[in-house]
Parts: C-alpha cells; structure tokens; sequence
C-alpha cells in the first residue's frame, strides 16, 4: 500500500479504535460512579429528579436500595447503547443515526467535572436518576420506583442562524473532503515522513488554532496551548496528496495529545523545509513553548501584504479575512477556494440569544475553541483547515505582485520587489521574532517601590487641588478629581455650549459619590454614596480648547494652558492659605512679581496670591493626570504576569506596521516609554540586564535630518554635518546675520572643548546667547523634515502667520536643494499616487484629483514626510516606529548586528529597539568591545558600508540597566 493510503487508513481505523474504546471508558466511569453513592444517602425526592443528601432517610428499609439497583441497571442499558450507537456512527463514516422513536442522536458528551476532558461527548443528553411524581423528603406511602431517564440540560436559547452564516457553513464543508485528520503518533509519523521526504521541496503554509490565551493582551511566549494545526503543501504546478484526495493535513492535539505534536518536530525543526505563515510571531512562538524550536522561515503573507500595499489599513485590513476575500489581492482565486471564501470565526460559529420578547439579541457569543473542536468538529476542521490553504494562495498570489514591481535601491533599479523581501525584510522578520523571544529582564520590585512613590504623590496632588477649590466650594473636598463632569463644572458652570446655543451648563449641580467615611448617620448602617453639590468657582475662565460635543475641554492640554508653564516641584512644595492676609505662603515676593510663567487661571482668579495659588492648584490637577498616566500605561502593567515568563523577562510583539514598514509594539508597548525628561520615576531603571551581564544602548544622532541632507543633495546640510559640533547652532548662524557677525568677530562661539584646567569658555556660546533663535531653528530643522506648513508654524511659536513665514524664507534660503526636492515629492504623490524610501519601499496615497484641499495638503505633507524621518506617532494608545528611510537605516543596522560573527561569539543579543536607538544584552566582560563593534555595525549599516553622502553618527553607552545606559 502507497505510504498516502497508508497514513489515511491508518487514521481511520485508529480513529475508530479510539471513539470506541472512550465510549466503554465512559461506560466504566458512569457505573463506578454509581457504585460510590451509599446506599443510606440516597432519597427518593421530587418529581424533576432532584437529589438531596440529608444523612440517613426516613423511607423504609430496602426502598432506597431497590431503586438504586434499578438506576444502576437503567443506566448500564443505556451506557451500553451509547457504545453500539457510537459504533455504529464510526461504522456509517460519523452520520446521525436515527433511532426508532425517531430521536437522534449527537456524537457529543458531556463529562462531569472529574472525567477525562477527552472523552467523546455524546449530545446535552446526560443520565440523571428520575424519581415518581410522588416522592416526598421522607416515606409516607406505598414502595415507588425510580427508573433513569433522559433530561436534556438547560442551554441558553440561541437565535436561527443567519442565512450568512448558514452560506458559509455549507460552502466551508465542502474543504472536509480534503482534509486528512492526523489524531494519533502513528498517522503523524506516516504524514511527517511523507513532508520531510517526497514533498520536502514544497512551498508549506502552516497555521495554527491556540487556547487558553488572551491574544490581545498576553503575549504568546509561555502562553497559549496549541489545540490543533493544519499544513497545506503545494508548488508551482501541483499540491500535495496524502492519499485519497486528502491534500491539507489537520492535526488534532486536544485530543491527539502533545506526543501528536512533537512528531512534527522534524518537519518544523528543518531549516530547508520552506514554510509559509500568516503572523509567523505568534505561530512560531506557541510552537516553541513546546520545546520546537521553527526554521526555514520562507515569508508571512502578512508582510507580503504591507509591502505590496502600504494603505490597507484603512481599506479592507491585513488580516487573512480581509486579503482572501480581495480580488485585487487575490487575483484569479483557485476553483476550490472561489465559493469558498475566508470567514470570520463569529459568522462560522457565533450565535445571537434569545431575548425576552423572542427576538435576537445583539451581541454575537461564541463557545471557547476547544469546544468548538469537539462539539462542531467537522466545522472546525474545515475552518482551521482553511487557514492554512488560503495562506498558501494568498502567498502565492503576493509573490507575483511582488515580482512584476520593481525595486529601486537609493535611485538605482535592483531588481523585483520580491527580491527586496527576500533580502531584507524576510531576515528581519525572523530577526524580530528572535528579540520577541529573547524579552527584557524587568526589576519588579523596583516597579513595586515606584508604585507606592506615584500613588504617594497622587494622593498629595489631589489633596492638594481639593483643600484650595474647598475654600470656593465647600463640597470639592468630597470630589472625584479624575472626573472631568465635576471638573467642568467648577470652572466653567454656566457656560454655554459652543455648538448648541441656549444650551449651558448649570451654575450648580448634586452629584453622588463614595463615601469616604466621613458621613455617619447615627444608628443607621454607613452609607456607601453620599450627595454633594458643585457650583461654579469662577467667572469667564477663558479657553480655546473645546470638546466635539461643544463643551470646554478638561484635558491635560487644556489645564495645562490654564495652570501655565510652572515646575513640577511647586506643585508639591506651595501650600495653599486660609486668606490673603496670612503670611504662611511659600508664594515668595519674587514669584508674585514673575507672572510670565502663570495661565489664563492666573487673571481670572484676580491675579496676585490668589491667582497664583489658582495655578498651582490647577498644576496639581494636571499633575494628576500625568501620575495616572504613568501608572496605568507603565508602572502596573510592566509588572502583569500575561506579558512575561517564569525567567522574569517581559515579551513584547514587535511588528512590521503598516503604512510605511515602521515598527510597532504591544503587549506591552515598549517604545512607548515616556520622554527622557518626563520620566519622573525612572521607569527605563526597571529594565536591567540579568546577572553577569550588562546593556548596551546605542542610537543615532539626527538621524531624519542627515537622511534628507543626503536625499536631497543639500551643500550647506551636508557641509555643516561634515564640520560637526552642533547642528542646530549652526543652522541658527545661518539663518539670522547678527549671529553670524557675533560668531565672526569672536563674541560667542559655535561650540566648546575644554581643556584641562579650563572651567567655562571665554565667551558665551551661540546655544546660551542666543536661545530664542536657535530654538526655532532646532524646531525648523525638524519642522521641515515633518512638511511642517508655515500656519503649523505659527500655531506653535504663537505668532502671526506672516512671520511664520518670514522664517521659513530664512531657513531655506541657504537649503533651495530641499526646497526643490519637496516639489518633487508632491508630483510624484499628485501622478503617481506614491513616493519612495530610500531602499525603495513605496507608501501609496489617495489619488489628489477628487481629493479637498485639506486632503490635499495631508497628502503633501505626508509625501514629504514618509520617504525621510523618523518620528513618534500616537494612534490608539500605540506608539510606532516612524516611517521612510529612517526606519530603512534602523533596519539595516539590526540586520548588521544580526549577522555580525564576533558578537554571537562574544554572547551578545538585541533586545529592542525603540526609535532610532537598540538595545543588546550580553556578558559584561566584553562590554565594551561589544559597543565598539555595534557603533561599526550602525554607521556602516549597508552590508559594513555607508551608502549616504553624510556619516552617521552613533552614540553608545553600557550599563546595568536602560536608563543608566541614556
């Protein structure tokens, strides 16, 4: 017999055996179970069947004893008609077998707590003792029997199924047919022999269904157990058989077993076997918590997807869903896949409840997956099995887009895009999953202290804001400071909406809060809320920032222009006063002549002492609100169990974004660690290399700005990058004559090196002279980097537009090379609809001409600011790795890394990297050879060449933790 028939009638008749021999195991349990209830337990109750277990019963001796003996033999009737029926279903290839009486009977059951899980279940039918209508808690008449009889339990009513989903299911069965089922070691070893051998030369997409994870928000390394897989083979011309026309395998390990899996470790473990997934991180990573370490890494379609087009995310997405079922995609779709179709899980297998009043609920519930694959199986496997088929086209198809577009390499023609993935992006995909696995050692008892630090503080600022709007409103002491309703109405009561007019706020309203303890009502019980009213404390606080709905916003930006600019140490360090006359203030003389500092709070609240303490009480608020944030976004979650492992090591999930091949993370969001400056616990301090060894954090200096002196050819950019010393002072030089005057005639200096014995310059420099200009030339060098137009401009600087202008003109008149390279990226967004990287990835735009002039300007600037910088964007609690030929140069230089011999031989690993800055971990002996070796690596990150007109600069620093190491 053919080793393909072989594997399918060796997983028939072994199926077979198994189903039968759990059926005489359920048989055995059921009876031992019956055999365990004491005879003086058991009581003949009521009608429903209920039991109860009081001690002895009262009924007469021998009663309770026949009718157990009658239940017992009920119930080993029925067991045993459970495994003739089971038999016979195995024997008419699993079809519903109809029974005289018309029932039908279900291959399911439903074990009770203490039975193997793996038991078949048979239906919601279950054997429970049924007594007579007439039974009472005790005896109180004739002998009565009680007989076993089948209850159905109670299920919540579902709604019918949707003729959507009723499509679907039908169009999904027809993949069963196809399907080999591998659920026991022997067929996986004919199976896997057949992979390893007669199609090791195969293109495999694999793909996997995973339990007991949450995927949003627990990371797949040592979590998640795989409760089946499925592999579909094929090559150019043709696709695997595994005999009898099974060409997909479906693996069964709920049932099957983890012994099920680990024979396909040969077949994953083979780093010549090509393999094909659809999210290979999270695949890979379940498989690994096996003790499998995946090779031959072949492509992730989902990669494939964001090179081919960049836009999807906001037009039909990069799930496997949404690209299978694309035509542009997809292209001409394989007859067995062309009424078949991707669908979301909840279509397939969700269902709606019945409400009260008969009609469908809203919400769509769906059993766990483990469930589903033992009470909807055949479903299931079409549905798992269907991963991995479409996974396999879907590659297929992406391969050959890929392949007519071609790649330019720095202006250069190189090739095809395929090419570029297979170069680049396929090494850094497998590079990304190795950092994923490797994580961060995180100190979580420093994270602990910090904790009691923040929630210190807190505590301080909101008693802080509560004791000074008290003297306004008695009843703040009692409110909530995190809620913005009782907020806005302290200092905006009795405004009117700004999109509603005749609609306001009221001057004062009741509110229920918790009770804080302080209210009492003798002889009662301590209530849990108490009713407090807030009025406004102020008239006409003004403010420019507005809620969508009208109202006065009460963010964080919004307080902080009523509060001003003032130092976080104030907020902590100046108490409020009782009146104005008092002189325990820590408001000093001189900061109540220096208003310069203070908000808009400062003139409402009448300016001097009490407008001062206004500000800072205000500061206190937006204090709070920066407290929170870090808790909430850093401090707790960094500490969470379902992000890390048992070593201690949180694991991120990095992600080639879409857009512009940025790169993103979650569970936790790594990259999203607050600003060196803001960071006011030091959370970078919890990051620390694990004993005996040391971090090494290295990052680039101006990187955007020297990727468009080269981009654009600009002499003066290139010119000042050569010279060095500070770039933004000279930039400044530039721009404004004085300053060059004062630098010419030695007045101040663009940059200083002390000598031994020298304490301070000889005269001022440039950056402490003149501060204003330089700042604004620091803001314009990366201004123009991000096609900052000159309204952006004045909107920050806070002056008219006109001399935003007037600067602009400034900044370019020594950099017309730029200027002319800007032109030409928004042609190239206005004809052909996308612009170019440096390594020549391509982000795609909407086409301009039906586009509005707001649109327009979006696409200009985005044109402009893609092929270049890289920069921190916030979308959806996300930080992301910003976009072009940044992050092609960040790319580079991991690879770089990567591939270096000397620092594998050393011990050395990346860990992160968060902007343009990396992270590796290894032995600190050889620490410092180490960062030598990765400066090399980053600024020659071309394959140890430097393809830019300008050098690189790198910094590096090694410490024992990451913020030791900035």
């Amino acid at each position: 017999m053919p080793a393909c028939a072989a594997a399918a009638a060796c997983c028939c008749s072994e199926r077979t055996t198994r189903i039968v021999a759990r059926a005489l195991e359920l048989q055995t349990t059921v009876l031992s179970k019956l055999e365990c209830i004491p005879t003086s337990m058991c009581k003949v109750m009521h009608k429903n069947g209920l039991r109860r277990a009081r001690g002895y019963p009262r009924s007469k001796p021998g009663i309770t004893h026949a009718n157990m003996e009658l239940a017992k033999h009920n119930t080993r009737n029925q067991a045993a008609s459970a495994v003739s029926a089971l038999t016979s279903v195995v024997n008419d290839d699993i079809k519903p077998l109809n029974r005289s009486s018309g029932s039908e009977l279900k291959t399911q059951w439903q074990p009770d707590s203490k039975t193997d899980a793996s038991v078949l279940k048979i239906s919601k039918v279950e054997t429970s003792l049924q007594f007579d209508d007439k039974a009472r808690d005790g005896y109180d008449g004739d002998e009565h029997e009680c007989t076993a009889k089948n209850t159905v339990q109670d299920s919540p009513a579902k709604a019918p199924m949707s003729k959507e989903s009723k499509d679907a299911r039908k169009a999904l069965a027809t993949v069963y047919d196809k399907v080999l089922v591998v659920d026991n070691v022997k067929s996986a070893r004919s199976v896997v022999q057949l992979l390893t051998s007669k199609y090791k030369n195969f293109i495999h997409a694999c793909d996997t269904e995973v339990a007991n994870i949450d995927v949003k928000q627990e990371t797949p390394v040592s979590h998640g157990e795989v409760i089946c897989f499925s592999i579909y083979s094929g090559n150019s011309d043709a696709e695997a058989d595994f005999g009898n026309g099974k060409t997909c395998i479906w693996v069964d390990v709920l049932d099957g077993g983890r012994d099920v899996l680990m024979e396909f470790a040969p077949f994953f473990e083979d780093p010549s076997i090509r393999k094909v997934w659809h999210n290979y991180s999270f695949d890979s990573h379940v498989i690994e918590n096996y003790g499998i370490k995946v090779a031959g890494f072949h492509a992730d379609t989902m990669h494939l997807a964001r090179l081919w087009d960049s836009s999807r995310r906001i037009d039909g997405g990069y799930s496997l869903e949404g690209l299978t079922n694309d035509h542009r995609v997809m292209g001409v779709v394989p007859k067995e896949l062309q009424k078949i179709g991707k669908r979301s899980m909840k279509t397939i297998f969700g269902w709606k409840k019945i409400k009260k009043d008969g009609s469908a609920g809203k919400i769509i519930s769906m059993e766990p997956v483990e469930v589903l694959q033992r009470d909807d199986r055949e479903m299931w496997i079409c549905y798992s099995s269907l991963d991995s088929m479409s996974t396999l086209r879907l590659y297929e198809s992406l391969k050959s887009k890929l392949e007519k577009k071609h790649w330019t390499f720095d202006g250069c023609p190189r090739g095809s895009m395929y090419d570029f993935y297979e170069e680049y992006w396929r090494p850094f995909g497998a590079l990304l999953v190795k950092m994923e696995t490797a994580g961060m050692l995180v100190d979580r008892g420093y994270l602990s202290e910090i904790e009691k630090v923040a929630v210190a503080q807190r505590k301080l600022a909101a008693d802080k804001f509560r004791k000074w709007a008290s003297k306004y409103c008695p009843d703040a002491k009692y409110m909530n400071v995190n809620s913005d309703t009782q907020i806005r109405q302290l200092f905006f009561g009795g405004i009117e909406n700004r999109c509603k007019p005749g609609e306001t706020l009221p001057k004062s309203r009741t509110i229920k809060v918790p009770n804080d303890g302080s209210l009492i009502a003798e002889g009662k019980k301590t209530p849990k809320y108490r009713t407090i009213e807030l009025f406004s404390i102020v008239e006409d606080l003004k403010t420019d920032l507005f809620t969508a709905s009208g109202w006065p916003s009460v963010s964080g930006d919004a307080l902080r222009s009523l509060a001003g600019k003032l130092p976080t140490d104030l907020v902590y360090t100046t108490d409020d006063v009782e009146d104005d006359d008092s002189g325990d203030s820590e408001i000093s003389e001189h900061d109540l002549n220096d208003t310069a500092s203070y908000g808009t709070a400062y003139e409402a609240f009448g300016g001097g002492k009490k407008g001062k303490e206004a500000c800072h009480a205000i500061a206190a608020l937006c204090e709070i609100c920066s407290i929170d944030s870090l808790i909430s976004n850093f401090i707790l979650p960094l500490q969470g169990n379902h992000i890390s492992c048992d070593e201690g090591r949180i694991h991120c999930s990095l992600n080639i974004n879409t857009e512009t091949g940025r790169l993103s993370a979650r569970t936790p969001n790594l990259q999203n660690q607050p600003a060196l400056e803001k960071d006011r616990y030091k959370i970078r301090q919890a990051f620390v290399a694990a004993p005996g060894n040391s971090l090494i954090v290295a990052d680039y200096g101006q990187l955007e700005l020297r990727i468009l002196a080269h981009l654009a050819s600009c002499k003066s950019m290139l010119d000042a990058f050569k010279a060095g010393g500070d770039f933004h002072s000279r930039t400044a030089m530039n721009m404004y004559q004085h300053i060059r005057d004062a630098v010419e005639e030695k007045k101040v200096l663009l940059e200083w090196h002390p000598q031994p014995g020298q304490e301070k310059p000889p005269v001022p420099l440039l950056k402490d002279a003149f501060g204003a200009e330089r700042r604004k030339a620091k803001m314009l060098n990366f201004s123009i980097a991000y096609g900052k137009t000159p309204v952006g401009l004045a909107r920050d600087w806070k002056v008219s537009v006109k001399e935003a202008k007037d600067t602009l003109k400034l900044w370019y008149r020594d950099r017309k090379e730029v200027l002319a390279w800007q032109m030409k990226q928004k042609e190239l967004a206005q004809e052909k609809c996308e612009v170019y990287t440096l390594l020549g990835r391509s982000r795609r735009f909407p086409n301009m001409a039906h586009a509005t002039s707001g649109q327009r300007g979006h696409i200009e600037r985005a044109a402009i600011n893609a092929p270049v910088q890289v920069i921190t964007v916030y979308d959806n609690s996300k930080v992301v790795l910003g976009s072009g030929s940044a992050a092609d140069v960040a790319m580079c230089a991991m690879l770089e890394i990567d591939r270096n011999a000397r620092l594998k031989e050393l011990g050395w690993r990346l860990l992160l990297q968060v902007h343009d800055e990396v992270i590796l971990e290894g032995p600190t002996e050889s620490a410092d050879l180490a960062k030598s070796i990765v400066v090399e690596c980053m600024s020659k990150p071309f394959y140890g060449t430097n393809i830019l007109n300008v050098e690189l600069a790198v910094d590096a620093k090694c410490a024992q933790n990451w913020y030791a190491a900035k």
